[in-house]
């Protein structure tokens, strides 16, 4: 397959392309945002297939998010073309599954885990249901207890959310996205707040789920290392333009000084972690140049 060009700012970026599904899930070709008459990112080239794991990174401030309210059909695109499920944003909302940015639960919070699971099935037109007996009732409970195993959990989930702890709860809202048996996994900072532990059993879960259950990921993330293993490829996002392509393509000294337009060196610390040496303060990830983790 042919090296992709990927547009960098006035610049381009030649990445080497990495696999491409035959069907992609996903598709951006071109895509660019404007926000108040300003590019927040632009020469986005993306295709995302079946049980492809992908993450969107960069500094604060880059538009990351609003990449992921383009997928779902909430932010209009100024430039290029997006189709997800074979079909405009906001047509396939269904099998769509959505994590937004962290939510927290109040402590005096009494609703159960498995009731919060629950509202992602049909939540949205009866909220928590009441218990009915009948064949779809127990379809749904069936559904709802295979998909709280499936995060593991089954230990908790009967447990007043508030009274769970900020893991818990995220592998509780990370059921509630995949109740419905969606295609495409959206979630937005899902390991922020998340203490280390809490962020490698997070990563893991997802990338199983990902891998063995054939959903496509596409998750927004602020330090790529939890999930660096994981990873089918990023999207990395700074100055209005954007590189994507394999973690190892595109996590590199010379693609992310293309993109930021000043020397940046990447390091493999000791234990793995990716380390980002020399970003400018104006690229607002508050690391300035000391460095920091990428993402």
């Amino acid at each position: 397959m042919e090296p992709a060009v990927r547009a960098v700012g006035p610049r381009a970026v030649r990445v080497p392309a990495s696999r491409q599904a035959a069907e992609p899930v996903l598709e951006l070709c071109d895509a660019a945002v404007r926000v108040g008459g300003r590019t927040l990112w632009s020469g986005v080239n993306l295709a995302v297939g079946a049980g492809e794991f992908t993450a969107v990174l960069g500094p604060n401030g880059v538009g990351k998010s609003t990449l992921v309210k383009a997928l779902l059909g909430a932010m209009p695109l100024a430039a290029g073309e997006v189709r997800v499920l074979g079909d405009r944003p906001g047509r396939a909302g269904h099998r769509i599954g959505y994590l937004p940015q962290r939510r927290s639960f109040d402590a005096s919070m009494r609703i159960r885990g498995i009731d919060v699971v629950r509202m992602g099935l049909d939540g949205d037109r009866w909220g928590v249901p009441l218990p009915i007996p009948g064949p779809r009732r127990r379809a749904a409970r069936e559904r709802v207890d295979e998909v709280v195993e499936l995060v593991g959990a089954s230990a908790y989930a009967h447990r007043p959310v508030g009274e769970c702890s900020g893991g818990e709860q995220q592998r509780l809202l990370i059921a509630q996205a995949l109740v419905r048996r969606p295609q495409l996994l959206l979630l937005d900072e899902p390991l922020d707040s998340l203490d280390l532990s809490h962020q490698g059993g997070i990563a893991a879960l997802i990338g199983r789920i990902c891998h063995q259950e054939g959903v496509a990921v596409v998750m927004v993330a602020h330090d790529v290392n939890p999930i660096l293993h994981h990873l089918d490829r990023v999207v990395y996002l700074a100055r209005g333009g954007s590189a994507s392509g394999a973690p190892q393509e595109v996590i590199t000294s010379e693609t992310l000084t293309g993109l930021y337009g000043t020397p940046v060196e990447v390091l493999r610390a000791s234990d793995g972690r990716l380390v980002v040496v020399g970003r400018p303060e104006s690229a607002g990830d508050g690391h300035g140049d000391g460095g920091g983790h990428v993402g």
